[in-house]
């Protein structure tokens, strides 16, 4: 790894942040769907969800925090995209920066750009009634899994923006990772689902996530989610990081 990696990946993270100031619509959109999904939720369809809790906005929430992170990280994909048609790499390959940092660049925009649009979710959900008697630990562990799971999916988006022909096939990648929280806990429990249905739903990676999540700030015992969750995140960072480092290669050389 050149010396130079953190200095280059510092100047390539505020390039594409300074985009992001220039359009911030892209956050707002972002948030917009999560919350609109929020509160239809919740005004028109909680009523006749029955989850064995008190209030359906504290239920809800963990599953449209990943459904904000997945509609965000598809933004990635599709700036990578323009980045590669652009010939933006050929010129960066010709300068004396670490290679990686053009991804860790977008990545970490990801990451930032992400927070951002959660916490504007977070922030409708308390004017919905969502509360939480959650200490700072709880809410530390639940930022560190969000945190987690917004980098295994942007390096999944990083793939898809490299290899996509087309700047549509870029960014619609993201829709079946948007549509698998509704096929988890994140909405109704999954006793309440058909085998099979209630078998997938309890097997990918969503379900032990959102559990989590909603264990901590509801300060009841996370048990083995948490494990569960972190092995889902790690392993898909780790598969995702490997397949798009090797792709970013061949495309460079």
């Amino acid at each position: 790894m050149s010396k130079h990696f953190f200095g280059d990946t510092a100047v390539l993270t505020g390039r594409s942040l300074s985009h992001i100031l220039r359009s911030p619509d892209t956050i707002i959109t972002t948030a917009v769907t999560p919350i609109a999904l929020m509160l239809m939720f919740v005004y028109v369809l909680g009523g006749a969800i029955n989850t064995g809790t008190g209030s359906y906005v504290n239920y809800l929430l963990p599953g449209i925090l990943l459904i904000t992170i997945a509609s965000g990280i598809a933004y990635t994909a599709y700036r990578l995209f323009l980045d590669m048609q652009g010939g933006i790499f050929e010129r960066f390959q010709s300068m004396p920066i670490a290679r990686s940092a053009v991804l860790w660049g977008h990545v970490l925009t990801s990451l930032v750009a992400n927070l951002v649009s959660v916490t504007l979710v977070v922030l409708v959900a308390l004017l919905m009634g969502f509360r939480s008697g959650a200490g700072v630990l709880a809410w530390l562990a639940v930022a560190g899994i969000l945190t987690m799971f917004t980098l295994a999916l942007t390096w999944l988006a990083v793939i898809a923006g490299l290899s996509a022909k087309t700047v549509d096939g870029a960014s619609a990648f993201s829709y079946p990772l948007i549509f698998l929280p509704f096929v988890s806990s994140a909405f109704v429990p999954t006793e309440t689902m058909p085998g099979p249905v209630r078998w997938f739903a309890e097997n990918q990676p969503v379900t032990p996530i959102v559990d989590a999540i909603r264990s901590l700030l509801a300060q009841q015992p996370v048990g083995t989610d948490i494990w569960i969750a972190l092995a889902w995140c790690i392993g898909i960072l780790a598969l995702a990081y490997g397949f798009a480092m090797a792709t970013y290669r061949r495309k460079i050389s």
